[in-house]
């Protein structure tokens, strides 16, 4: 997320790390499946693929796709999140970051995959959105996948009201040189119909 007022921030103080960690291991001891992003993700990549989780938090993501073989970064701008994760995976690379300046990290470019998940678009900092989205689609090698998942309604938003629509999205990843692969209505594939609340987007870097 950007550090600049983003939405986050104004929600949590940045303080939200440990009871977000605990929320997902109430869910895990209930019986949830909370490696549905991981999965996701693991489905469309070939083995031992370089992932930048954008918005990483408490890197519960990352590490699972670690455990799945994958090499993994994750950036985020909360420093209670990245304290969650530090302690979690020790030797992994976790960056303290503003994504609208993706930039300034001198990450190696060439990256198999790059993950905003978790409503990182809507929770960025108002004006921010395009100079993400052409942050990210900069560190993809060619063929690469730009994958985001997002409320755009009341009801999948930490927010009274959504912030950014599927039509503004898709603009700014088209003029970060970006096109749309395939939408779905969940992190399991099940098939996105206009209007619907949440939404699991695959846009791809072209090859040539």
């Amino acid at each position: 997320m950007s550090s600049r007022r983003d939405r986050w921030a104004k929600l949590t103080g940045g303080q939200a790390g440990e009871e977000y960690a605990r929320r997902f291991a109430r869910l895990a001891e209930s019986g949830h499946d909370v490696h549905g992003e991981a999965a996701f993700c693991d489905a469309l990549l070939k083995p031992a693929a370089r992932i930048l989780d954008a918005g990483c938090g408490t890197g519960r993501i990352a590490i699972r796709l670690t455990e799945l073989g994958h090499f993994c970064t994750g950036v985020d701008v909360d420093p209670s999140m990245l304290a969650v994760a530090g302690r979690e995976a020790l030797t992994q690379d976790w960056l303290h970051g503003d994504l609208a300046h993706l930039d300034r990290l001198g990450l190696e470019p060439g990256f198999d995959l790059a993950l905003a998940a978790g409503n990182v678009i809507p929770l960025l900092a108002p004006g921010t959105e395009p100079a993400v989205v052409r942050q990210l689609a900069a560190v993809l090698r060619p063929g690469g996948l730009l994958i985001t998942g997002m409320g755009l309604d009341a009801e999948h938003l930490p927010l009274p009201e959504p912030t950014v629509t599927l039509t503004e999205f898709d603009h700014w990843c088209e003029q970060a040189g970006l096109t749309l692969r395939q939408r779905f209505a969940t992190w399991a594939g099940e098939p996105y119909c206009s209007g619907g609340g949440y939404a699991v987007s695959v846009h791809s870097r072209p090859t040539a």
